[in-house]
């Protein structure tokens, strides 16, 4: 270890002068750049899968003055190194999720969203429609939104247990044992088993989180990857938009690029994430049964011009849209029309985005318009939930 280390040589207890070749495994986490500079005689070579720093700090070309390319993952499946992946992606709304000092998305934020109901149903059903009988490991942000899935698979009749950085070792030890032996066994598990785990019999991965780290999202999709006999292929269940953000696990990438512009790189994927729109976890918690709460203006202005429609369709999609959330969150009229209330900056940010697509206009007509829009809301909810309890009681 690498304090461990550091102590020995600082207590005299190492000699680093005889050392004349120094190999860093997992050189991307920089774990071992304070020790460096000690090994003054020594070639330091530094061995990743993904030659890009942990720290957008501390890139890894201040370390290394060489990058050395080895074999592609598309090659090294191709000479029967490693199974394919079969990629299943389900689009999920990630614009309640917030990024922390590390840069990736905030546990507090991720198990507000995976945590939820329509998520776990989600997750439930696209463990059956893939992953039923198969092996599977679960990757989760936070434990308890893993505990919550151990909850609900265990619910469904599916044999599954948990497991954290908090699990004792001999517990840790006896459910990996467990996982080993037991066919079509489901390990749902939080900041574990990314590095140094290693199960060939593994036949599905469910991402179900999102990460801004591609070395996390490559080590993922990886605990997979082990080529067997009898494994040529393994699924990858994607429920965080990794696929989009990073591309296919077995896509190639010009390392070389990104070890020599690691700011850019960074500055590429940092757009990607802004473009989450900001949605507070507090109104997303007023929809749990919406799989989704945003509606982007400017796409869909931009489609209804592609397809020759009038403008005005934009508005009225998102009322629909806005009213459909309302009424599948609501028993009666009066408890969708509380949601509406609610609404009221998405309302007028929606409005602002429309106004900035048709161009100039007054701040008049933006004030009609926003007064407009909650009025047609409020009218087609209204309309619409009457007419689904009537029919309900006629039923």
């Amino acid at each position: 270890m690498v304090e461990t280390l550091k102590r020995r040589i600082n207590d005299g207890l190492f000699d680093v002068k005889n050392v004349g070749l120094v190999i860093v495994d997992e050189a991307h986490h920089n774990s071992f750049r304070k020790l460096l500079g000690k090994f003054e005689n020594a070639i330091v070579i530094g061995v990743t899968a993904t030659p890009l720093s942990s720290d957008v700090n501390l890139p890894l070309n201040k370390f290394y003055k060489e990058l050395v390319v080895g074999e592609s993952i598309e090659t090294l499946i191709e000479q029967g190194y490693l199974a394919r992946p079969k990629v299943h992606e389900y689009d999920v709304e990630l614009n309640t999720l917030r990024t922390g000092v590390t840069g990736d998305f905030t546990i507090g934020t991720s198990d507000l969203l995976y945590g939820s109901d329509v998520m776990l149903e989600l997750l439930l059903h696209a463990y059956r429609s893939h992953s039923v009988k198969k092996k599977t490991l679960i990757f989760n942000s936070g434990i308890i939104t893993s505990k919550k899935v151990e909850a609900t698979f265990r619910a469904a009749g599916f044999p599954i247990k948990h497991l954290d950085n908090r699990t004792p070792a001999k517990e840790r030890a006896e459910i990996l044992q467990w996982f080993k032996k037991t066919r079509g066994a489901i390990l749902t598990s939080v900041s574990l088993l990314t590095v140094g785990f290693d199960e060939p019999t593994i036949q599905s991965v469910m991402l179900y989180r999102a990460t801004t780290s591609i070395t996390l999202y490559h080590q993922m999709v990886g605990r997979g990857a082990r080529r067997t006999k009898n494994k040529k292929t393994f699924q990858v269940i994607d429920l965080g938009n990794n696929t989009d953000r990073f591309g296919k696990w077995d896509s190639a990438i010009d390392w070389e690029s990104v070890f020599a512009n690691p700011e850019r790189y960074m500055g590429q994927l940092k757009e990607s994430i802004t473009e989450i729109r900001a949605i507070s976890p507090e109104l997303r918690a007023k929809f749990p049964l919406s799989l989704s709460i945003d509606f982007d203006v400017f796409a869909a202005y931009q489609n209804a011009l592609d397809s020759g429609l009038k403008t005005a369709t934009v508005m009225r999609d998102s009322i629909r849209q806005h009213a459909k959330m309302c009424m599948e969150n609501a028993q009666t009229v009066s408890e969708a029309l509380e949601l509406v209330s609610i609404l009221d900056k998405q309302i007028d940010g929606r409005v602002k985005e429309y106004v900035k697509c048709i161009g100039k206009v007054t701040r008049a007509y933006t004030t009609w318009l926003m007064a407009s829009y909650r009025e047609r809301l409020i009218n087609l909810v209204t309309r619409s939930m009457s007419m689904q309890n009537k029919l309900a009681k006629a039923v």
